[in-house]
């Protein structure tokens, strides 16, 4: 005998990665995808037509089974769903379960219920994901709190004691720790921002030359490395938020000076093949190890470090994210004199 052909319901819902099933108002399934008969141990064909009962054979740490401590069929007729909960097969395996109650019109008539099923392990890798992202956050806060928390109660305890040198350098050094707790909070910040998409961003035309300028002028005074800053006389301008720009810049520079060696260079260019308009291009070379190839993808994930000399890890993040907010795109190569180069390539600002 010839198998019989999936349905179109049937088809649809095998598109679907998690698993799918659906009862109708009788509690008999009617639908059933290939994921969750897996999941369930069971076949479609052994599925289909049987009590949903008998098909969602799950339970709870108190031995009730999802149908029974739910109850569907009778809910009221403001319910329209059931969400997530963790529930187990009989071999004890985590399964998340949620639930969608299907009426013919809003507050009216019960048809059925449509049942999604994913694996807990999904959830087990996130809930480490979180745990690893505090517990980085923790210990990045810890260190500058614990420089202020020390200093100060030094001068507490040992205010007439300290000379005005002594005081003057220890509250210059709470003041460099709560800048870097600043940052790292602002950091943060606009990580949550970028990865909620809520990055509010003013563009508008701006000097790219003036405002890399600028940031080369800040971090020069700061390091005793060369950094060496060239730009052509004719640049377009960009389209960009102005602030968000100038962190970019600041964090490429900064990283060169932190994680790199030797010279920098700081470089503006045009390339009039990328997007539309054309681009302006960013390019920070330094001279020190290089980023090796198969490592620069994970550059621009979260938290990463890959030097000695610390720093949050969210640097590269940041500047990938704000770089694509604004259409353009980084690149990490290697420097022609050695060491790493970081391209960041701008769209140019709209005539209009």
């Amino acid at each position: 005998m010839a198998e019989p052909q999936p349905s179109s319901l049937q088809f649809f819902a095998n598109a679907y990665p998690d698993g799918t099933l659906g009862a109708d108002i009788s509690g008999t399934v009617t639908v059933i995808n290939d994921m969750a008969a897996r999941m369930l141990h069971v076949t479609v064909g052994e599925a289909m037509g049987k009590p949903l009962g008998e098909v969602l054979m799950l339970q709870d740490s108190q031995g009730r089974s999802w149908l029974e401590h739910n109850r569907p069929f009778d809910s009221i007729n403001i319910r329209t769903g059931i969400p997530e909960q963790s529930w187990q097969l009989p071999d004890g395996t985590e399964v998340l379960v949620t639930a969608r109650l299907v009426r013919r019109e809003p507050l009216g008539e019960l048809l059925g219920v449509g049942i999604g099923l994913r694996g807990g392990r999904g959830r087990a890798r996130l809930d480490r994901e979180r745990s690893d992202l505090v517990a980085t956050v923790a210990h990045e806060l810890r260190s500058p709190l614990t420089g202020v928390k020390g200093f100060v109660q030094a001068m507490l305890n040992r205010w007439d004691k300290l000379s005005d040198e002594q005081k003057k350098l220890m509250l210059t050094t709470v003041n460099v720790d709560a800048d870097r707790l600043s940052r790292l909070i602002a950091e943060l910040l606009d990580v949550a921002r970028i990865d909620t998409g809520r990055l509010s961003i003013y563009a508008r035309p701006v000097d790219a030359a003036l405002l890399v300028g600028r940031v080369v002028d800040s971090v020069r005074a700061g390091t005793a490395r060369t950094i060496a800053y060239t730009a052509p006389d004719e640049l377009p301008e960009i389209g960009a938020d102005p602030d968000k720009f100038t962190q970019v810049v600041t964090n490429l520079v900064e990283n060169a000076v932190r994680h790199g060696e030797g010279a920098i260079s700081v470089t503006l260019s045009t390339d009039p093949a990328v997007g539309d308009r054309g681009a302006v291009v960013l390019t920070v070379d330094d001279e020190g190890d290089g980023i090796a190839p198969d490592i620069r993808r994970r550059v621009f994930t979260k938290f990463w470090t890959g030097g000695v000399k610390g720093g949050s890890g969210l640097g590269m993040y940041i500047v990938n994210g704000l770089t694509r907010a604004h259409g353009g795109h980084v690149e990490i190569d290697d420097a022609p004199g050695g060491g790493a180069r970081v391209r960041v390539s701008w769209p140019v600002a709209d005539d209009d």
